[in-house]
């Protein structure tokens, strides 16, 4: 705990889904983080994020916060000039796979603009440690699988997925030409679940874009049913398969992350996830057993983007960061329905 007493780690998007769970982890290793968020993807509370303040709540602690748009660069700079960081945790962007194919300039925009901006601030306050939160997304369709960090990146099959993998490819050019830069770049398979508390969790906005809010928005009554997006792929029962992983063993390779950077190692990749793919279905039965209830589904057409699988091969990280996933399927979605179940309509009431 001492070693990291008053590290300062400043966390972009802290406000927001995995944002939130890594602050709850930065606070328990002994860091010190310092949030700044838009609300883009987070429910307010006065003037912070209801997630922030209720971690703060069952954490019995304080968490310093900024309403900052990255856009904001004079914002940003003083932020900068108040304290002296260690690294930075970059989560903050916009992440929804379909939007971003409608709407490519707003994605180009805020995430690339964002982090140039985040990118150039460090510099010139020489702060050299970052790390971010990148996505499997960069790879595009499997070549093979399971997917490990020698499998090409950059064939993205949409906006949203470009923008991860150009924001890589700008971090990996500044760790060359600065020598003292250490960036490590995290690329994410599919997190769900949420903090055993059940205080914390996953609250989309709007339609959920991923399968297992929806899957619970249907156990607790929000929606109707669920749409199988295709059952005729060559998987063990046609439907898609996905690597998923818990948020909180997600949040726990960001602590590993920072303990990274000390090792002056330049610019570093590693995936994170557990290394197991899991059906579509597979997951909507392992939720009808976590939260007792039966989950309504219809089969529909696939959807175009779509592969059949997905999954990765998380070994370098275990090597390298000491880090592997612990929890299984049936923690993720007994999590997921504890947070569901005591907070049906998410942070809002």
């Amino acid at each position: 705990m001492a070693l990291n007493m008053g590290q300062k780690i400043l966390v972009t998007g802290g406000g927001g889904y995995i944002g939130s769970h890594c602050v709850v982890e930065l606070i328990e290793a002994g860091y010190h983080p310092v949030v700044i968020d838009n609300f883009s993807n987070a429910v307010r509370e006065g003037d912070v994020p209801e997630s922030l303040r209720r971690i703060e709540k069952f954490l019995n602690t304080q968490i310093e916060f900024h309403e900052l748009d990255l856009l904001d660069k004079p914002g940003l700079e003083k932020i900068f000039k108040k304290h002296s960081f260690y690294a930075v945790m970059h989560f903050a962007g916009l992440k929804a796979v379909g939007e971003s194919v409608e709407q490519p300039l707003k994605y180009y925009r805020v995430n690339l603009t964002g982090t140039i901006n985040l990118l150039e601030v460090m510099q010139s306050h020489g702060v050299r440690n970052l790390v971010f939160s990148s996505s499997a997304t960069v790879y595009g369709d499997p070549q093979k699988l399971p997917i490990d960090e020698q499998h090409p990146a950059g064939g993205c099959t949409n906006p949203y997925g470009k923008t991860k993998y150009f924001i890589e490819e700008i971090i990996r050019d500044q760790c060359t030409a600065e020598k003292d830069w250490n960036a490590v770049l995290l690329r994410y398979f599919n997190p769900i679940g949420a903090h055993i508390s059940g205080q914390i969790g996953e609250d989309p906005q709007g339609i959920p874009n991923n399968l297992l809010p929806y899957v619970a928005q249907v156990a607790v009554g929000r929606r109707k049913h669920l749409n199988v997006f295709g059952n005729d792929y060559s998987t063990p029962d046609g439907t898609g398969v996905r690597d998923y992983i818990h948020v909180v063993d997600l949040a726990k390779g960001h602590i590993a992350a920072i303990r990274k950077l000390k090792d002056s190692s330049g610019c570093k990749v590693y995936n994170l996830g557990t290394g197991t793919g899991y059906s579509v279905l597979q997951m909507v039965n392992a939720m009808e057993k976590a939260s007792g209830r039966k989950i309504a589904y219809q089969i529909a057409p696939r959807r175009s983007g779509d592969v059949a699988s997905c999954y990765g091969d998380p070994t370098l990280a275990e090597k390298e960061l000491g880090w592997k996933a612990e929890y299984g399927l049936e923690r993720m979605c007994e999590d997921l329905w504890r947070w569901q179940s005591q907070n049906p309509t998410g942070f809002s009431n």
